[in-house]
C-alpha cells in the first residue's frame, strides 16, 4: 500500500499503472478540496461528541485540517499539481494531514468511508453551486426588468413563427425573459431544497458503527437534515442530475434570448446595437460586429442537454449501493458551474450595455402587417362580426393604413388597449417591472 493510498492492505503488488491512470480522480476532484476540508472537521468534531477522540485529538486534527487548507488556498499557497501521486482529493488532504501532524492522523477516518465522505462533499459543492446560479440569474433578470422599466414604453414589432404579428413594447419583451429566469431560481432553490440532507455518517452503505449524532452533524455542516437511509445515501446522485437539469433549461431559456438578441441586432433588423465591450470583430471584415458571446451560450445550451443526458445515463441501472460509475458525476458537474460563471455575468452586462435604436424600433412596430389585427379588432367594435372583418382586412392588407385612419387605429392606441394584467400597455409593463425587480430584490 503507497503511502496516500486509502486501501490496500490485502494487495501483495502496488496498482498497474495503467489503473492509476484511468481510476484516479484527483485530476478533477481537486475543486472538492474546500469541501472535504470542511466536512473532516465535522466529522473529527464528531468523533469528539461520540467520545472516540479526546478533546487534545480533535484540537490537533482541527489544527492540521485547517493548516492543510490553508496552505491550498490561495494567497496562502498554490494548488497542487495533478500528478498520479495522489488518488483523489481524499487521499491527498490525509497524506498532508499526516505529513503535518503524524499517525494521529489516521484516526480521522474512523466509522467513516470515502462513500459518505464524497457524497457530503459533492452536496456541499452543489448547494454551493446553486446558490451562485441563483446569485447570477437574477442579476440578469434585474438587468432586464431596469430595461422594462426605461422601455416600457418603446414600440417594437412582436412576432410569431418569426413573423411580425401585433406591436408590443421593448419593456414587455423583456419582461418576457425575466419571467423564465424566475422560474430557473424557483427550481434551483427547489433543488437545493430536496438536496439539502447530509449523508456523512452512512458510511459505506450500512451506516456508522459509532455513536454519532448524524442530526446534529448535519446541522454543523449546514445541511437541515440527516439522510434517512445509508445505502440511499451513498448512492443518490438526484441533486446532481437536479443542478444539470436547472442549468440545461436555464441555457435554453439564455439560448432563445440570445437567438433573440441576435435577430434584434442583426443588420437586416438594426433595432439595437450591441455594446462594444461584449462584441467582437472580424479579422478579415473590417465592418464587421459579431454577437459572439450571444452565440457561445446558444452553443453551450446545447452542451449542457448532453452533459445532463449523459450523467442519466451514467445514474441509469446501477445497482446499489455506491459503484465506481458515480466518479463520472463531477466533471459535468464543474464544467457546468463554470460555464454559468462566466455566461451569466456576460449576458448582464450585453443586456446593460445594450444600444436600442427607437426610431427604427417605432418604424417598424407601425408596419401594415403589424396593425392589421388592431384594424379587424376595431372593425368588431363597431358591430361587423370578427370573423368578416378578419376577411376583410386579409383581402385588403394594402389598404390597410386607409382602413387604420378610417377606424382610428393608431400604434399607440394598439399598445393602450393591451391593459389587461400582464399585457403590453406601457403603463401595465411600468408596474410588472417595478413589481418584477421588488421580487427579485426582496429574494436576493
Amino acid at each position: 500500500m503507497k503511502k496516500d493510498q486509502l486501501w490496500g492492505g490485502r494487495f501483495e503488488g502496488e496498482p498497474s499503472d495503467l489503473l492509476r491512470a484511468f481510476n484516479d480522480s484527483f485530476a478533477f476532484d481537486v475543486q472538492l478540496f474546500a469541501e472535504d476540508v470542511e466536512e473532516s472537521v465535522a466529522w473529527t468534531r464528531a468523533l469528539e461528541r461520540a467520545g472516540v477522540l479526546t478533546a487534545d485529538e480533535s484540537k490537533r486534527i482541527v489544527e492540521g485540517l485547517n493548516s492543510v487548507g490553508a496552505a491550498f488556498r490561495p494567497p496562502g499557497g498554490l494548488k497542487p499539481a495533478a500528478t498520479p501521486d495522489y488518488e483523489d482529493v481524499h487521499s491527498y488532504i490525509e497524506a498532508k494531514l499526516r505529513d503535518a501532524i503524524g499517525p494521529l492522523a489516521g484516526k480521522l477516518h474512523t466509522g467513516r468511508s470515502r462513500n459518505d465522505q464524497v457524497a457530503t462533499d459533492l452536496k456541499l459543492w452543489l448547494k454551493r453551486a446553486c446558490d451562485e446560479a441563483i446569485a447570477n440569474i437574477r442579476a440578469v433578470a434585474k438587468e432586464l426588468a431596469n430595461r422594462a422599466k426605461e422601455e416600457a414604453a418603446t414600440p417594437m414589432p412582436g412576432y410569431t413563427h418569426s413573423k411580425q404579428a401585433e406591436p408590443i413594447t421593448f419593456g414587455h419583451w423583456c419582461l418576457a425573459y425575466c419571467e423564465m429566469l424566475v422560474r430557473d431560481v424557483d427550481r434551483l432553490e427547489s433543488a437545493k431544497k430536496r438536496g439539502d440532507e447530509c449523508p456523512l455518517g452512512s458510511g459505506a452503505l450500512a451506516g456508522t458503527p459509532l455513536s454519532v449524532d448524524r442530526d446534529a452533524l448535519a446541522k454543523s455542516l449546514g445541511f437541515s437534515r440527516a439522510t434517512a437511509n445509508s445505502i440511499d445515501a451513498v448512492s443518490d446522485r438526484d441533486f446532481a442530475a437536479e443542478y444539470l437539469f436547472c442549468a440545461s433549461l436555464l441555457l435554453s431559456h439564455l439560448s432563445r434570448l440570445a437567438e433573440d438578441l441576435i435577430f434584434v441586432t442583426s443588420d437586416e433588423a438594426g433595432y439595437a446595437e450591441l455594446p462594444d465591450a461584449m462584441a467582437t470583430g472580424s479579422s478579415r471584415m473590417p465592418q464587421k460586429k459579431n454577437p459572439d458571446v450571444l452565440e457561445l451560450v446558444r452553443g453551450h445550451a446545447g452542451r449542457a442537454i448532453g452533459e445532463l443526458t449523459g450523467l442519466l445515463a451514467v445514474m441509469k441501472g446501477i445497482p446499489l449501493a455506491y459503484d465506481k460509475d458515480l466518479q463520472l458525476d463531477k466533471e459535468p458537474l464543474f464544467r457546468m458551474r463554470a460555464t454559468l460563471a462566466v455566461a451569466l455575468p456576460a449576458i448582464a452586462a450585453l443586456i446593460a450595455g445594450l444600444k436600442v435604436n427607437h426610431d427604427r424600433m417605432r418604424a417598424a412596430a407601425q408596419g401594415p402587417m403589424l396593425i392589421a389585427t388592431a384594424v379587424a379588432d376595431a372593425m368588431a367594435a363597431k358591430g361587423t362580426p370578427f370573423r368578416e372583418a378578419h376577411e376583410r382586412v386579409s383581402r385588403d392588407l394594402a389598404s390597410i393604413d386607409k382602413l387604420a385612419k378610417e377606424y382610428g387605429v393608431t400604434l399607440e392606441s394598439i399598445l393602450t388597449k393591451k391593459n389587461c394584467f400582464g399585457g403590453t400597455a406601457p403603463e401595465r409593463v411600468k408596474e410588472a417591472a417595478a413589481r418584477m425587480f421588488a421580487q427579485l430584490s426582496s429574494r436576493a
